[in-house]
């Protein structure tokens, strides 16, 4: 199965203070602005890493299910793990294993070439696992939730190369990482201690709660031009950065010199 790692959401409870620290530290441009997560009593905007995306949501009303995520982890954080299928029958297939799993769809749409999934969170036993699959079945190129096209002369790679991997936080590490095998089709291994699973461009790594805030997406590895520059722009925003580390938006940013 190929299954790409295109999006990490992040969520705010003010969407335009998350956005500046990103910009400032990492030197990433806001590339669209997805008037449809209204729905959902959501603003977000969305920025472009290498050929992938950040993207950061806020609540504008009250009693909203990104609302209630920012109450449980008592503060802005990771949100959701946004992926890229290359066909429909491989979307497919995670509904299927999904439900033999006994996890239950959190939300679906199907539209013209355009087909989305999110998993629940508390079966997923992290957070959201959201799986699109569009007509161009180009894992580099269009993208429906940042507009389809129109976004690639925002791309910015002076200081963030692309993000390589995801944190996880779960009660039990190894029960999450075997759910998530199942569901993705995906071998489980080890890395560095930890139950971990290997998708086309990044890894998901599942680790015990660690920051006292319970289960949830934690922590980002990112590929970067120089760490030292990051760290400085960090701290000069009065922002955590230690140990080739810094915290943005509520989550760890790993940090790893591009070779």
């Amino acid at each position: 199965m190929t299954i790409q790692l295109r999006q990490i959401a992040l969520v705010a409870a003010r969407l335009e203070p998350a956005l500046q620290d990103l910009e400032a530290v990492f030197g990433l441009a806001r590339a669209y602005i997805d008037p449809g997560v209204a729905v959902f009593g959501l603003e977000n905007t969305l920025l472009p890493v290498g050929r992938n995306f950040f993207e950061v949501v806020a609540p504008v009303q009250e009693a909203t299910a990104a609302g209630r995520y920012l109450e449980r982890r008592r503060g802005d954080g990771g949100y959701m793990v946004i992926t890229q299928t290359e066909t429909l029958p491989e979307l497919e297939g995670v509904r299927a294993r999904a439900a033999a799993d006994g996890v239950r769809v959190a939300w679906e749409s199907a539209r013209k070439g355009w087909t989305l999934i999110q998993l629940h969170p508390g079966d997923m036993l992290t957070t959201f696992l959201d799986v699109e699959w569009d007509e161009h079945g180009d894992l580099s190129g269009p993208w429906p939730p940042a507009g389809g096209t129109g976004w690639e002369d925002k791309v910015r790679q002076d200081r963030v190369v692309d993000f390589t991997g995801v944190e996880l936080q779960a009660a039990d590490p190894a029960e999450a990482a075997r759910r998530w095998g199942v569901v993705l089709g995906l071998p489980v291994q080890t890395v560095a201690g930890s139950p971990a699973i290997a998708m086309a461009n990044a890894m998901l790594r599942f680790v015990p709660p660690a920051d006292g805030r319970g289960p949830g997406l934690s922590a980002v590895d990112l590929t970067v031009r120089d760490v030292g520059d990051i760290l400085d722009r960090a701290r000069s925003r009065g922002l955590p950065a230690y140990d080739r580390t810094v915290e943005v938006c509520g989550v760890r940013f790993h940090l790893a010199a591009a070779g």
